[in-house]
């Protein structure tokens, strides 16, 4: 792993994928922007941790985060590491989160997301969702299929 926790390899990683114009483009995707993403770590193919601020625009009436926000930060992590562990375009088949506690505005959601299973066509990922203190606030599992690239 690099000084940087392996992002620069990630980036690396991503950019030699022969992605068309037309996805490069959008690389991060305007969620992941909008969610103000930020990639913490990597490890090749197999793991990746990204964060979220907690933003009072992402909360529901108790002012706790809100649940579809949470699992918007599980699917913009699993995206970006299905596609480089997968070294193809993939898409959601489901994703399944548990939610275990809240998390305010102020606060910083971490997601690490691990590939558990790679087959040919499918990728199982699991993941888990932190606080800035460490507790977990959510875990998920996603089923994601690998598409191929046209010929």
């Amino acid at each position: 792993m690099s000084n940087d926790n392996g992002i620069s390899l990630f980036d690396q990683e991503l950019r030699a994928l022969k992605v068309p114009a037309e996805v490069a483009s959008n690389l991060p995707p305007p969620s992941f922007i909008d969610m103000e993403g930020k990639f913490e770590a990597y490890v090749t193919r197999k793991e990746i941790t990204v964060s979220f601020p907690v933003l009072p625009r992402y909360c529901n009436p108790l002012g706790n985060m809100q649940g579809g926000f949470i699992t918007a930060a599980f699917d913009n992590t699993f995206g970006p590491l299905s596609f480089v562990a997968a070294r193809n375009p993939t898409t959601t088949i489901d994703l399944d989160t548990q939610y275990i506690r809240p998390i305010q505005p102020g606060d910083r959601l971490t997601v690490t997301a691990k590939v558990m299973l790679r087959g040919f066509s499918i990728i199982y990922m699991t993941a888990e969702a932190v606080n800035k203190a460490g507790k977990v606030i959510a875990t998920a599992t996603t089923n994601m299929l690998i598409l191929k690239k046209p010929e």
